[in-house]
């Protein structure tokens, strides 16, 4: 066992500006089908399984282009508001 702290690499600004710009599309699209977007991509996020997200605009297809650790990174970073 070690007692080392992995470390995560930090996100480049382009690639933040890209998770956002994605996400906001998949909200805007799951708000549209009638769904409650937090919910469903907390669902997706948790699980992976891309069913909790509406194949509408292509949001379906679009969020699973997102790595998953880089979404999650940069969801604490903004949610901290930390650099």
């Amino acid at each position: 066992m070690t007692d080392r702290t992995l470390e995560f690499s930090s996100l480049h600004p382009d690639k933040e500006n890209l998770l956002k710009d994605t996400l906001t599309e998949v909200y805007d699209a799951l708000k549209e089908k009638g769904y409650d977007p937090v919910n469903q991509i907390v669902g997706y996020i948790l699980s992976e399984d891309p069913t909790y997200i509406t194949t509408y605009n292509n949001a379906r297809s679009k969020i699973r282009h997102i790595d998953r650790d880089e979404l999650l990174q940069a969801l604490v970073k903004n949610y901290l508001k930390t650099e």
